[in-house]
């Protein structure tokens, strides 16, 4: 016969999530990757869940998504869930963080970023210089918007600002739903970047923390912490997506390199 310690009940447990690198559909970090880890650390009722940020952003519709399943599961096990900022919380990373009910940051962790941008190349004079003519057919006079091999046109350049200023006040809204009367009173959504107190400061972030102190302060010495990540595809391992690899890496450190990391 097997007597349970009534201890060994008592001892609470942290489900810890970590979330590295760009925020994209197929490589990184995007919703469809990150469900079952999600749903697994909300699982068994856990006194808290914690998630260890590192992300310079990406997507806006799967930072979304992210934070919305998140919230949800946060709401639906009724779990508190507190966010560990690393090296950069940036754009779409900020808004992971902030789908957590407390968030703190390493005194050197870059935040903030609250914007949106949009890049890309004009090559029509290099094909002109090459003697090379663009032949582009539509139907709908706005199909072939910003083609970046024919020159820019103003009346493209002002529907583009007007999307993007669309996402950006989605990003505000939620933002503005989750720090609420936190913030400081001033524009905080110029894309501006914040380190470590100064974030504290103007109320983008809760406190000067890392996870493992934090969770032993809140929950105990004897709280048992479970580790969730993204793994790599067997084919990823042996190489077969080597040539996507060497794209998002390069994409992603170009991403990293804009905060200096």
């Amino acid at each position: 016969m097997k007597l349970k310690n009534p201890l060994r009940s008592k001892r609470k447990t942290v489900s810890i999530v970590r979330l590295n690198g760009m925020i994209a559909i197929g490589r990184g970090l995007n919703d469809a990757g990150l469900a079952p880890i999600l749903e697994k650390a909300f699982t068994k009722k856990p006194s808290a869940v914690a998630l260890v940020i590192n992300s310079p952003g990406g997507s806006p519709v799967q930072s979304s998504l992210i934070g919305a399943r998140i919230r949800r599961l946060a709401e639906e096990n009724d779990v508190p869930v507190f966010a560990f900022i690393e090296d950069v919380a940036a754009s779409g990373g900020y808004w992971l963080a902030v789908s957590a009910d407390e968030i703190y940051v390493d005194p050197s962790s870059v935040v903030g970023s609250i914007g949106v941008i949009s890049s890309g190349f004009g090559l029509d004079r290099l094909i002109g210089k090459y003697g090379i003519e663009r032949r582009v057919h539509t139907a709908g006079a706005s199909k072939s918007m910003l083609d970046p091999f024919q020159p820019q046109k103003d009346e493209d350049v002002a529907r583009l600002k007007s999307l993007l200023g669309d996402v950006h006040q989605t990003f505000k809204d939620y933002i503005l739903l989750r720090r609420g009367k936190k913030l400081a009173d001033r524009d905080l959504f110029t894309g501006e970047i914040w380190v470590g107190q100064k974030a504290i400061e103007d109320g983008l972030v809760d406190g000067i923390g890392h996870v493992v102190p934090i969770i032993k302060n809140k929950f105990g010495d004897k709280v048992k912490m479970r580790v969730f990540g993204q793994k790599k595809t067997i084919l990823s391992r042996f190489g077969a997506q080597f040539i996507n690899d060497i794209s998002h890496n390069i994409e992603e450190r170009a991403s990293y390199a804009r905060f200096g990391m």
